[in-house]
């Protein structure tokens, strides 16, 4: 591109930008967007994609044509990196909605009924009310079984008592908390 035609393109633009002038902007057009569009399909864009996205191209050529800076770039290669810069984005956008249509993790699950989560919060309260209600050694057991993963014999170990003893304690807990849970549908149910 000679300096007379960067001139020449670089005043088309201002009249782009100042006098939203039409008659400069076809003749930017004309020159342009063919040439953005055989890029953009060098690129690997279908030849739709590519009229699209040229046409997009040109549409910022219009909107912000003030943004054009002669003595920063030449107008091709303004347009040509916002082409580049179109074409990642639109790579970007399909590669966030591809989907693994194996993933397990997509699969609808189970319908859960409604009244599910209601029954489930109940059963929440009674168990924590019912473990709020035995001694202190026994939850101190359960603490140590079931939140730090420990097992009876690591529990002896841990307290000191004998595993004898760590046992009676779990019987003891698990027996007033069936007592204490004995009529709610949801544990019940979930025994079957």
């Amino acid at each position: 591109m000679t300096k007379t035609s960067q001139e020449t393109y670089a005043l088309l633009v201002a009249k782009v930008a100042r006098d939203r002038d039409t008659e400069a902007f076809a003749v930017l057009f004309h020159q342009f967007a063919p040439r953005i569009n055989g890029y953009l399909q060098q690129l690997g864009l279908s030849s739709g994609v590519a009229e699209d996205v040229a046409q997009e191209v040109m549409g910022v050529l219009w909107q912000k044509a003030d943004l054009f800076d002669p003595a920063r770039s030449s107008l091709a290669t303004w347009l040509f990196r916002i082409a580049r810069n179109r074409r990642i984005d639109l790579a970007r956008r399909e590669r966030s909605h591809t989907f693994d249509t194996s993933d397990p993790t997509l699969w609808p699950g189970e319908a859960t009924p409604p009244d599910h989560s209601i029954d489930a919060a109940r059963t929440d309260e009674r168990v924590r009310a019912a473990v709020a209600d035995l001694p202190d050694e026994q939850k101190e057991l359960l603490r140590l079984a079931y939140f730090l993963g420990l097992s009876q014999t690591q529990i002896a170990d841990r307290t000191g008592l004998p595993l004898g003893t760590v046992k009676s304690r779990f019987r003891l807990a698990f027996a007033k908390l069936r007592k204490a849970l004995e009529g709610d549908p949801v544990i019940v149910g979930s025994r079957d």
